[in-house]
């Protein structure tokens, strides 16, 4: 059995559309501020995970797009970028279970800098057409859980005021279509919806019907 998530891709697009039109929108009031322009790549170098709907959609785009070498060389290089963040996350872990500070363990991954499989030597985006919300919104300001956050290329002022987008409504929105998709297909792993997954991971995952808890008939 295939699955067939045409429904929920559609749906996730169209959460996709209106992130991107607050981004332009902000870019056409502060053209100043917002330093995002080709091979910029910045963003391509942040750690942060993605939600389960993006990591199937984003997983659909790049089998589609890449097939042969070219899909296998890009895997080799997310999994070798995979195992770097798992063995970081690892030692930060290990560090919180020691008695670090945890907020301030987080805010030392959050400074790491590690280059997303999908760059081309090129630096650009090898599917930058269905790149994850989070590539989409760096240039512009943002805040989640109350914190700020402004890309240290742009020309935005820390404590000056600017339309901020809002990402803990955003990933409402993607925690949802998320646990839709869970639901529509019926897996068994009820929780699933609320796994993180890293692009490195997004890429190198087989999003089957045995990984999605969905059972087989006979």
């Amino acid at each position: 059995m295939t699955l067939d998530l045409e429904t929920h891709f559609v749906k996730y697009e169209a959460l996709v559309d209106v992130v991107d039109n607050v981004f332009e929108k902000v870019k056409s009031e502060y053209p100043k501020e917002v330093f995002c322009r080709e091979k910029c790549s910045d963003c391509c170098y942040a750690i942060f995970d993605l939600t389960l709907i993006e990591a199937v959609y984003l997983n659909h785009k790049f089998k589609e797009k890449f097939k042969g070498k070219e899909k296998a060389d890009l895997i080799a290089i997310a999994d070798k970028t995979d195992r770097a963040l798992v063995k970081m996350k690892r030692d930060a872990y290990k560090k919180v279970r020691k008695g670090a500070d945890q907020l301030e363990i987080v805010g030392r991954m959050s400074q790491e800098r590690v280059r997303c499989p999908l760059l081309a030597e090129d630096n650009l985006c090898q599917l930058y057409e269905f790149r994850p919300i989070t590539c989409r919104v760096y240039g512009i300001p943002t805040s989640t859980a109350g914190v700020s956050h402004i890309c240290g290329r742009t020309n935005f002022k820390q404590g000056t005021p600017y339309p901020t987008l809002n990402m803990d409504k955003i990933y409402t929105q993607l925690q949802l279509l998320s646990a839709e998709l869970i639901r529509d297909i019926k897996s068994s792993n009820i929780k699933m919806h609320e796994m993180l997954i890293p692009v490195s991971m997004a890429i190198v995952t087989q999003f089957n019907e045995d990984y999605l808890g969905v059972k087989q008939n006979g």
